[in-house]
Protein backbone atom coordinates (compact mmCIF):
# COMPACT_ATOMS: atom_id res chain seq x y z
CA UNK A 1 0.00 0.00 0.00
CA UNK A 2 2.43 2.39 1.22
CA UNK A 3 5.37 0.91 -2.08
CA UNK A 4 6.78 4.35 -4.05
CA UNK A 5 5.01 4.06 -8.13
CA UNK A 6 7.01 5.83 -10.34
CA UNK A 7 4.91 7.37 -13.21
CA UNK A 8 6.25 9.36 -16.35
CA UNK A 9 6.11 12.83 -16.11
CA UNK A 10 3.35 13.09 -19.12
CA UNK A 11 0.96 10.89 -16.74
CA UNK A 12 1.25 13.08 -13.98
CA UNK A 13 0.33 16.02 -15.65
CA UNK A 14 -2.47 14.36 -17.63
CA UNK A 15 -3.88 13.35 -13.98
CA UNK A 16 -3.47 16.92 -12.67
CA UNK A 17 -5.44 18.36 -15.87
CA UNK A 18 -7.83 16.33 -15.27
CA UNK A 19 -8.40 16.25 -11.89
CA UNK A 20 -7.90 20.34 -12.93
CA UNK A 21 -10.77 19.33 -15.10
CA UNK A 22 -13.19 17.39 -12.86
CA UNK A 23 -12.31 19.81 -9.85
CA UNK A 24 -13.80 23.14 -11.92
CA UNK A 25 -16.96 20.96 -13.21
CA UNK A 26 -17.93 21.17 -9.45
CA UNK A 27 -16.81 23.77 -7.96
CA UNK A 28 -16.24 26.76 -10.40
CA UNK A 29 -18.00 25.79 -13.36
CA UNK A 30 -21.51 26.07 -12.03
CA UNK A 31 -20.89 29.62 -10.39
CA UNK A 32 -19.41 30.71 -13.79
CA UNK A 33 -22.46 29.74 -15.61
CA UNK A 34 -24.63 31.74 -13.07
CA UNK A 35 -22.50 34.12 -13.56
CA UNK A 36 -22.86 34.79 -16.94
CA UNK A 37 -26.59 33.74 -17.57
CA UNK A 38 -27.12 36.16 -14.60
CA UNK A 39 -25.46 38.80 -17.09
CA UNK A 40 -27.22 37.91 -20.00
CA UNK A 41 -30.62 37.82 -18.10
CA UNK A 42 -30.16 41.53 -17.61
CA UNK A 43 -28.78 42.36 -21.24
CA UNK A 44 -32.95 40.96 -22.18
CA UNK A 45 -34.58 42.80 -19.93
CA UNK A 46 -33.01 45.42 -21.46
CA UNK A 47 -33.58 44.40 -25.70
CA UNK A 48 -37.12 44.06 -24.56
CA UNK A 49 -37.57 46.93 -23.12
CA UNK A 50 -36.79 48.48 -27.07
CA UNK A 51 -37.77 45.91 -29.01
CA UNK A 52 -41.55 45.89 -30.16
CA UNK A 53 -41.71 42.01 -29.89
CA UNK A 54 -39.72 40.84 -26.78
CA UNK A 55 -37.70 37.83 -26.68
CA UNK A 56 -39.77 34.97 -25.58
CA UNK A 57 -38.73 32.48 -23.12
CA UNK A 58 -38.81 29.68 -24.60
CA UNK A 59 -35.98 31.47 -27.31
CA UNK A 60 -33.72 31.76 -24.00
CA UNK A 61 -34.50 28.87 -22.21
CA UNK A 62 -31.37 26.33 -21.94
CA UNK A 63 -30.62 24.65 -24.97
CA UNK A 64 -30.77 21.05 -23.11
CA UNK A 65 -34.27 21.86 -21.41
CA UNK A 66 -35.89 22.75 -25.19
CA UNK A 67 -34.29 19.66 -27.06
CA UNK A 68 -35.85 17.36 -23.77
CA UNK A 69 -40.04 19.23 -24.60
CA UNK A 70 -38.76 17.81 -28.17
CA UNK A 71 -37.53 14.62 -27.40
CA UNK A 72 -40.52 13.79 -24.57
CA UNK A 73 -43.60 14.96 -26.41
CA UNK A 74 -45.64 11.70 -27.19
CA UNK A 75 -45.96 12.19 -30.84
CA UNK A 76 -42.53 12.10 -30.67
CA UNK A 77 -42.29 9.16 -28.40
CA UNK A 78 -44.77 7.41 -30.80
CA UNK A 79 -42.30 8.33 -33.86
CA UNK A 80 -39.83 6.85 -32.01
CA UNK A 81 -41.24 3.72 -31.26
CA UNK A 82 -42.81 3.72 -34.22
CA UNK A 83 -38.93 3.72 -35.90
CA UNK A 84 -37.77 1.43 -33.89
CA UNK A 85 -40.37 -1.33 -34.90
CA UNK A 86 -39.36 -0.27 -38.88
CA UNK A 87 -36.02 -1.09 -38.42
CA UNK A 88 -35.86 -3.65 -36.05
CA UNK A 89 -33.88 -2.18 -33.22
CA UNK A 90 -34.62 -1.36 -29.43
CA UNK A 91 -36.05 1.65 -28.38
CA UNK A 92 -33.31 3.13 -26.96
CA UNK A 93 -31.21 2.85 -29.49
CA UNK A 94 -34.04 4.40 -31.84
CA UNK A 95 -33.77 6.90 -28.91
CA UNK A 96 -30.38 7.62 -29.39
CA UNK A 97 -30.69 8.50 -33.44
CA UNK A 98 -34.09 10.73 -32.10
CA UNK A 99 -31.80 12.91 -29.74
CA UNK A 100 -28.78 13.02 -32.63
CA UNK A 101 -31.79 14.56 -34.27
CA UNK A 102 -33.16 17.05 -31.79
CA UNK A 103 -29.74 18.37 -31.09
CA UNK A 104 -28.83 18.81 -34.70
CA UNK A 105 -32.08 20.96 -34.99
CA UNK A 106 -32.64 22.81 -31.95
CA UNK A 107 -30.55 26.10 -32.00
CA UNK A 108 -28.50 27.64 -28.81
CA UNK A 109 -29.69 31.28 -29.10
CA UNK A 110 -27.40 33.92 -27.51
CA UNK A 111 -29.08 37.64 -27.39
CA UNK A 112 -25.61 38.81 -26.90
CA UNK A 113 -24.34 37.39 -30.01
CA UNK A 114 -27.28 38.16 -32.10
CA UNK A 115 -27.78 41.46 -30.88
CA UNK A 116 -24.19 42.42 -30.19
CA UNK A 117 -22.61 40.87 -32.55
CA UNK A 118 -25.11 39.44 -35.97
CA UNK A 119 -26.92 42.49 -36.20
CA UNK A 120 -23.85 45.03 -36.61
CA UNK A 121 -22.39 42.68 -38.57
CA UNK A 122 -25.41 42.22 -41.00
CA UNK A 123 -26.34 46.34 -41.11
CA UNK A 124 -22.77 46.90 -42.16
CA UNK A 125 -22.38 44.45 -44.74
CA UNK A 126 -25.52 45.17 -46.29
CA UNK A 127 -25.21 49.10 -46.20
CA UNK A 128 -21.68 48.06 -47.75
CA UNK A 129 -22.84 45.94 -50.47
CA UNK A 130 -26.41 47.72 -51.88
CA UNK A 131 -28.32 50.67 -51.25
CA UNK A 132 -30.81 49.30 -48.87
CA UNK A 133 -34.15 50.53 -48.98
CA UNK A 134 -37.39 49.54 -47.46
CA UNK A 135 -40.07 50.33 -49.87
CA UNK A 136 -43.10 49.95 -48.00
CA UNK A 137 -43.27 48.91 -44.47
CA UNK A 138 -46.76 48.71 -43.98
CA UNK A 139 -46.46 50.36 -40.51
CA UNK A 140 -50.21 51.08 -39.83
CA UNK A 141 -50.74 46.92 -40.47
CA UNK A 142 -47.93 45.54 -38.37
CA UNK A 143 -48.73 48.03 -35.30
CA UNK A 144 -52.11 46.78 -36.00
CA UNK A 145 -51.18 43.02 -34.45
CA UNK A 146 -51.61 41.64 -31.18
CA UNK A 147 -48.60 41.75 -29.21
CA UNK A 148 -49.37 38.96 -27.75
CA UNK A 149 -49.57 37.16 -31.76
CA UNK A 150 -46.92 35.06 -33.01
CA UNK A 151 -45.55 36.62 -36.03
CA UNK A 152 -43.98 34.59 -39.01
CA UNK A 153 -42.60 36.66 -41.85
CA UNK A 154 -42.97 34.61 -45.35
CA UNK A 155 -40.09 35.76 -47.39
CA UNK A 156 -38.98 34.90 -51.04
CA UNK A 157 -35.81 33.56 -51.52
CA UNK A 158 -33.06 35.43 -53.89
CA UNK A 159 -30.36 35.19 -52.10
CA UNK A 160 -27.88 34.11 -48.98
CA UNK A 161 -27.81 37.58 -48.51
CA UNK A 162 -31.61 37.05 -47.87
CA UNK A 163 -30.45 35.98 -44.17
CA UNK A 164 -28.62 39.30 -43.54
CA UNK A 165 -30.80 41.64 -44.96
CA UNK A 166 -33.90 40.17 -42.84
CA UNK A 167 -31.87 40.20 -39.80
CA UNK A 168 -30.30 43.54 -40.13
CA UNK A 169 -34.17 44.87 -41.13
CA UNK A 170 -35.80 43.51 -38.33
CA UNK A 171 -33.10 44.00 -35.51
CA UNK A 172 -35.59 47.17 -33.82
CA UNK A 173 -38.86 45.03 -33.92
CA UNK A 174 -37.55 40.66 -32.55
CA UNK A 175 -34.69 38.44 -32.95
CA UNK A 176 -36.13 35.88 -36.12
CA UNK A 177 -36.18 32.45 -35.77
CA UNK A 178 -35.35 30.68 -39.14
CA UNK A 179 -34.90 27.64 -41.36
CA UNK A 180 -31.20 27.09 -42.92
CA UNK A 181 -29.98 24.36 -45.32
CA UNK A 182 -27.35 21.74 -44.65
CA UNK A 183 -25.23 23.64 -46.56
CA UNK A 184 -24.31 26.33 -43.76
CA UNK A 185 -23.85 22.97 -41.42
CA UNK A 186 -19.67 23.90 -41.73
CA UNK A 187 -17.36 25.88 -39.31
CA UNK A 188 -17.75 28.56 -38.72
CA UNK A 189 -21.13 29.14 -39.62
CA UNK A 190 -22.44 26.33 -37.78
CA UNK A 191 -21.75 27.20 -34.46
CA UNK A 192 -22.60 31.26 -35.45
CA UNK A 193 -26.18 30.51 -37.02
CA UNK A 194 -27.12 28.43 -33.93
CA UNK A 195 -26.48 31.34 -31.86
CA UNK A 196 -28.03 33.65 -33.84
CA UNK A 197 -31.42 31.67 -33.31
CA UNK A 198 -31.00 29.33 -36.67
CA UNK A 199 -31.98 25.55 -36.92
CA UNK A 200 -30.94 23.72 -39.73
CA UNK A 201 -33.54 21.44 -41.34
CA UNK A 202 -32.74 18.13 -44.15
CA UNK A 203 -34.85 19.46 -46.79
CA UNK A 204 -34.95 16.11 -48.18
CA UNK A 205 -35.06 13.94 -45.39
CA UNK A 206 -38.22 11.19 -45.94
CA UNK A 207 -37.60 10.09 -42.03
CA UNK A 208 -40.85 10.40 -40.31
CA UNK A 209 -38.71 10.23 -37.04
CA UNK A 210 -36.78 13.12 -38.62
CA UNK A 211 -39.90 15.38 -39.65
CA UNK A 212 -41.94 14.76 -36.33
CA UNK A 213 -39.17 16.00 -34.31
CA UNK A 214 -38.58 19.15 -36.74
CA UNK A 215 -41.96 19.60 -36.75
CA UNK A 216 -42.52 19.51 -32.85
CA UNK A 217 -39.68 22.19 -32.36
CA UNK A 218 -41.39 24.43 -34.98
CA UNK A 219 -44.53 23.87 -33.59
CA UNK A 220 -43.44 24.66 -29.77
CA UNK A 221 -41.67 27.86 -31.16
CA UNK A 222 -44.62 29.03 -32.06
CA UNK A 223 -46.96 28.20 -29.87
CA UNK A 224 -44.46 30.38 -27.24
CA UNK A 225 -44.67 32.84 -29.77
CA UNK A 226 -41.06 33.29 -31.41
CA UNK A 227 -41.20 35.31 -34.40
CA UNK A 228 -40.04 33.44 -37.47
CA UNK A 229 -38.97 33.99 -41.11
CA UNK A 230 -39.76 31.35 -43.79
CA UNK A 231 -38.85 30.95 -46.90
CA UNK A 232 -41.64 28.77 -48.58
CA UNK A 233 -39.64 28.19 -51.82
CA UNK A 234 -37.35 25.93 -50.02
CA UNK A 235 -34.25 27.36 -51.64
CA UNK A 236 -32.82 29.85 -53.84
CA UNK A 237 -34.59 30.49 -56.96
CA UNK A 238 -32.08 29.31 -59.63
CA UNK A 239 -34.20 30.80 -62.34
CA UNK A 240 -34.70 34.37 -61.05
CA UNK A 241 -38.80 33.83 -61.08
CA UNK A 242 -40.56 33.14 -57.88
CA UNK A 243 -41.37 29.99 -57.04
CA UNK A 244 -44.12 27.45 -56.17
CA UNK A 245 -44.49 26.92 -51.95
CA UNK A 246 -43.00 23.95 -51.04
CA UNK A 247 -45.35 23.45 -47.13
CA UNK A 248 -43.54 21.84 -45.24
CA UNK A 249 -42.69 24.28 -42.12
CA UNK A 250 -46.03 26.01 -43.24
CA UNK A 251 -47.86 22.68 -42.62
CA UNK A 252 -46.38 22.12 -39.49
CA UNK A 253 -47.13 25.60 -38.00
CA UNK A 254 -50.97 24.88 -39.42
CA UNK A 255 -50.96 21.25 -37.80
CA UNK A 256 -49.72 22.71 -34.76
CA UNK A 257 -52.63 25.64 -34.26
CA UNK A 258 -55.43 25.57 -32.43
CA UNK A 259 -57.82 27.88 -33.36
CA UNK A 260 -59.52 28.15 -29.80
CA UNK A 261 -56.01 29.30 -28.39
CA UNK A 262 -55.42 32.65 -27.13
CA UNK A 263 -52.20 32.92 -29.01
CA UNK A 264 -52.80 33.61 -33.29
CA UNK A 265 -50.61 33.34 -35.54
CA UNK A 266 -49.55 36.24 -38.13
CA UNK A 267 -48.24 35.94 -41.57
CA UNK A 268 -46.31 38.54 -42.75
CA UNK A 269 -45.45 38.67 -46.56
CA UNK A 270 -42.16 39.73 -47.30
CA UNK A 271 -40.73 40.53 -51.07
CA UNK A 272 -37.16 41.35 -51.33
CA UNK A 273 -35.12 41.87 -54.62
CA UNK A 274 -31.66 42.93 -55.74
CA UNK A 275 -30.01 44.64 -58.69
CA UNK A 276 -27.21 42.35 -58.75
CA UNK A 277 -27.76 38.65 -56.72
CA UNK A 278 -24.27 37.67 -55.17
CA UNK A 279 -24.22 33.99 -56.24
CA UNK A 280 -26.41 34.72 -59.65
CA UNK A 281 -23.82 33.18 -62.00
CA UNK A 282 -23.93 29.79 -59.62
CA UNK A 283 -27.81 29.60 -59.73
CA UNK A 284 -27.81 30.29 -63.29
CA UNK A 285 -25.35 27.12 -64.33
CA UNK A 286 -27.49 25.28 -61.85
CA UNK A 287 -30.84 25.89 -63.24
CA UNK A 288 -30.44 23.02 -65.18
CA UNK A 289 -29.52 20.40 -63.16
CA UNK A 290 -32.08 19.44 -60.17
CA UNK A 291 -29.85 17.14 -58.58
CA UNK A 292 -27.20 20.45 -58.13
CA UNK A 293 -26.18 20.71 -54.09
CA UNK A 294 -24.81 23.94 -52.89
CA UNK A 295 -21.58 23.51 -50.68
CA UNK A 296 -20.60 26.59 -48.35
CA UNK A 297 -16.87 26.67 -49.52
CA UNK A 298 -14.16 29.56 -47.68
CA UNK A 299 -11.89 29.69 -49.93
CA UNK A 300 -14.09 31.83 -52.83
CA UNK A 301 -15.33 33.12 -49.77
CA UNK A 302 -12.04 34.63 -48.42
CA UNK A 303 -11.15 35.94 -52.38
CA UNK A 304 -13.99 37.63 -53.14
CA UNK A 305 -13.30 39.22 -49.62
CA UNK A 306 -9.84 40.10 -50.74
CA UNK A 307 -11.52 41.63 -53.81
CA UNK A 308 -13.67 43.21 -51.98
CA UNK A 309 -11.48 45.13 -49.84
CA UNK A 310 -8.58 45.96 -52.65
CA UNK A 311 -11.87 47.88 -54.47
CA UNK A 312 -12.28 49.63 -51.98
CA UNK A 313 -9.07 50.47 -50.74
CA UNK A 314 -7.95 51.50 -54.18
CA UNK A 315 -11.43 53.42 -55.04
CA UNK A 316 -12.77 51.37 -57.56
CA UNK A 317 -15.79 49.87 -55.68
CA UNK A 318 -19.52 50.25 -56.58
CA UNK A 319 -22.10 49.30 -54.73
CA UNK A 320 -24.26 46.43 -55.78
CA UNK A 321 -27.04 48.55 -56.74
CA UNK A 322 -30.90 48.35 -54.67
CA UNK A 323 -31.22 45.68 -52.13
CA UNK A 324 -34.86 46.45 -51.72
CA UNK A 325 -37.61 44.98 -49.29
CA UNK A 326 -41.14 45.97 -49.30
CA UNK A 327 -44.10 44.22 -46.77
CA UNK A 328 -47.33 42.89 -47.65
CA UNK A 329 -50.78 42.61 -45.99
CA UNK A 330 -50.45 40.45 -43.06
CA UNK A 331 -52.94 37.52 -42.54
CA UNK A 332 -54.27 36.02 -39.34
CA UNK A 333 -54.25 31.78 -39.51
CA UNK A 334 -56.97 32.57 -37.11
CA UNK A 335 -59.10 34.55 -39.41
CA UNK A 336 -58.10 32.32 -42.10
CA UNK A 337 -59.27 28.71 -40.76
CA UNK A 338 -62.54 30.66 -39.60
CA UNK A 339 -63.34 31.74 -43.04
CA UNK A 340 -64.62 28.13 -44.12
CA UNK A 341 -63.68 24.35 -43.71
CA UNK A 342 -62.66 23.94 -47.01
CA UNK A 343 -59.52 26.06 -46.52
CA UNK A 344 -56.20 23.65 -46.78
CA UNK A 345 -52.68 24.18 -46.18
CA UNK A 346 -52.57 24.59 -49.89
CA UNK A 347 -54.39 27.39 -50.16
CA UNK A 348 -53.05 29.00 -47.53
CA UNK A 349 -49.74 28.51 -49.37
CA UNK A 350 -50.73 29.74 -52.65
CA UNK A 351 -52.50 32.90 -50.79
CA UNK A 352 -49.53 33.87 -49.09
CA UNK A 353 -46.71 33.05 -52.13
CA UNK A 354 -49.64 35.11 -53.50
CA UNK A 355 -49.00 37.85 -51.61
CA UNK A 356 -45.18 37.86 -51.50
CA UNK A 357 -45.56 38.20 -55.33
CA UNK A 358 -47.62 41.47 -55.08
CA UNK A 359 -44.82 42.96 -52.90
CA UNK A 360 -41.56 41.85 -54.93
CA UNK A 361 -39.75 45.13 -55.57
CA UNK A 362 -39.29 46.33 -59.27
CA UNK A 363 -35.59 47.91 -59.48
CA UNK A 364 -33.64 48.99 -62.42
CA UNK A 365 -31.76 46.45 -63.19
CA UNK A 366 -34.33 43.30 -63.50
CA UNK A 367 -36.63 45.95 -65.29
CA UNK A 368 -33.90 46.88 -68.32
CA UNK A 369 -32.75 43.11 -68.14
CA UNK A 370 -37.02 42.20 -68.67
CA UNK A 371 -37.12 44.91 -71.41
CA UNK A 372 -34.07 44.16 -73.29
CA UNK A 373 -34.98 40.53 -73.23
CA UNK A 374 -38.38 41.73 -74.72
CA UNK A 375 -36.51 42.90 -77.41
CA UNK A 376 -34.93 39.97 -78.59
CA UNK A 377 -31.43 41.24 -76.85
CA UNK A 378 -30.87 44.19 -79.16
CA UNK A 379 -32.64 47.51 -78.34
CA UNK A 380 -31.94 51.27 -78.84
CA UNK A 381 -30.80 53.50 -75.74
CA UNK A 382 -33.87 55.88 -76.30
CA UNK A 383 -36.42 53.49 -77.19
CA UNK A 384 -35.42 51.84 -73.65
CA UNK A 385 -35.89 54.68 -71.87
CA UNK A 386 -39.33 55.41 -73.48
CA UNK A 387 -40.22 51.50 -72.30
CA UNK A 388 -38.76 52.42 -69.03
CA UNK A 389 -40.64 55.24 -68.06
CA UNK A 390 -43.72 53.49 -69.69
CA UNK A 391 -43.24 50.34 -67.56
CA UNK A 392 -42.78 52.07 -64.40
CA UNK A 393 -45.74 54.51 -65.24
CA UNK A 394 -47.68 51.10 -65.65
CA UNK A 395 -46.62 49.80 -62.91
CA UNK A 396 -47.12 52.72 -60.08
CA UNK A 397 -50.98 52.61 -61.55
CA UNK A 398 -50.89 48.80 -60.67
CA UNK A 399 -49.86 49.72 -57.40
CA UNK A 400 -47.06 47.91 -57.42
CA UNK A 401 -44.13 48.50 -55.40
CA UNK A 402 -40.91 50.48 -57.42
CA UNK A 403 -37.44 50.78 -56.07
CA UNK A 404 -36.00 53.71 -58.49
CA UNK A 405 -33.63 56.94 -58.28
CA UNK A 406 -35.26 60.24 -57.87
CA UNK A 407 -34.75 63.16 -58.53
CA UNK A 408 -37.08 66.37 -57.48
CA UNK A 409 -39.28 64.06 -55.57
CA UNK A 410 -39.80 62.24 -58.83
CA UNK A 411 -38.70 59.23 -60.36
CA UNK A 412 -35.50 59.73 -62.87
CA UNK A 413 -35.63 57.54 -65.48
CA UNK A 414 -32.05 58.60 -67.56
CA UNK A 415 -30.22 57.99 -63.97
CA UNK A 416 -31.90 54.54 -63.14
CA UNK A 417 -31.50 53.34 -66.90
CA UNK A 418 -27.79 54.58 -66.66
CA UNK A 419 -26.70 53.15 -63.50
CA UNK A 420 -28.49 49.39 -64.48
CA UNK A 421 -26.85 49.48 -68.00
CA UNK A 422 -23.16 50.73 -66.07
CA UNK A 423 -24.03 47.77 -64.08
CA UNK A 424 -24.44 45.40 -67.00
CA UNK A 425 -21.64 46.71 -68.82
CA UNK A 426 -19.05 46.24 -66.41
CA UNK A 427 -19.74 42.82 -66.26
CA UNK A 428 -19.35 42.51 -70.08
CA UNK A 429 -23.54 41.46 -70.61
CA UNK A 430 -24.23 44.10 -72.60
CA UNK A 431 -22.43 46.32 -75.03
CA UNK A 432 -23.48 49.89 -75.58
CA UNK A 433 -22.26 51.32 -78.61
CA UNK A 434 -23.78 54.41 -80.83
CA UNK A 435 -26.36 54.14 -78.86
CA UNK A 436 -27.24 50.55 -79.90
CA UNK A 437 -27.64 48.35 -76.50
CA UNK A 438 -27.09 44.47 -77.40
CA UNK A 439 -26.67 41.68 -75.04
CA UNK A 440 -23.40 39.95 -75.50
CA UNK A 441 -22.66 36.05 -75.72
CA UNK A 442 -20.99 35.72 -72.45
CA UNK A 443 -24.31 35.19 -70.50
CA UNK A 444 -27.13 35.66 -71.97
CA UNK A 445 -28.78 33.67 -69.29
CA UNK A 446 -28.18 36.16 -66.83
CA UNK A 447 -30.03 38.69 -68.66
CA UNK A 448 -33.22 36.05 -68.15
CA UNK A 449 -32.50 35.11 -64.37
CA UNK A 450 -33.03 39.14 -63.48
CA UNK A 451 -36.07 39.33 -65.82
CA UNK A 452 -37.51 36.73 -64.70
CA UNK A 453 -37.63 38.15 -61.25
CA UNK A 454 -40.88 40.32 -62.83
CA UNK A 455 -41.93 37.45 -64.95
CA UNK A 456 -45.05 37.21 -62.42
CA UNK A 457 -45.89 40.54 -62.62
CA UNK A 458 -47.07 39.44 -66.33
CA UNK A 459 -49.24 36.59 -65.63
CA UNK A 460 -51.54 38.44 -63.30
Amino acid sequence: MFTTVELPVWALVLMGVLAAVTAASHLLFPSVRWFFRRRAERVVARLNTKLARPIQPFKLARRHDMIQNVLYDPDVIRAVNAYADEKGIPDNVAFETAQRYAREIVPSFSASVYFGLGTKLARWLSRSLYRVRVVNARGNAMAAIDPEATVVFIINHRSNMDYVLVTYLAARDSALSYAVGEWARVWPLRPLIKMMGGYFIRRKSLSPLYRRILARYVQLSTREGVTQAVFPEGGLSRTGALGKPKLGLISYIVDGFDPNATRDVVFVPVGLNYDRVLEDRVLVAAAEDKSARFRFRIVPVFRYVGRHLWQRLTGKFHRLGFAAVAFGEPLSLKQFLAEGAAQSTEALGEELMARVGRVVPILPVPLVCQLLETAGGKLARAELETQFAQEVARFRASGLELCMPTEAGGVSVERAVKEALRMLEVRALIRVDAGQITVTDKAPEAITYYASSLQHFDAT
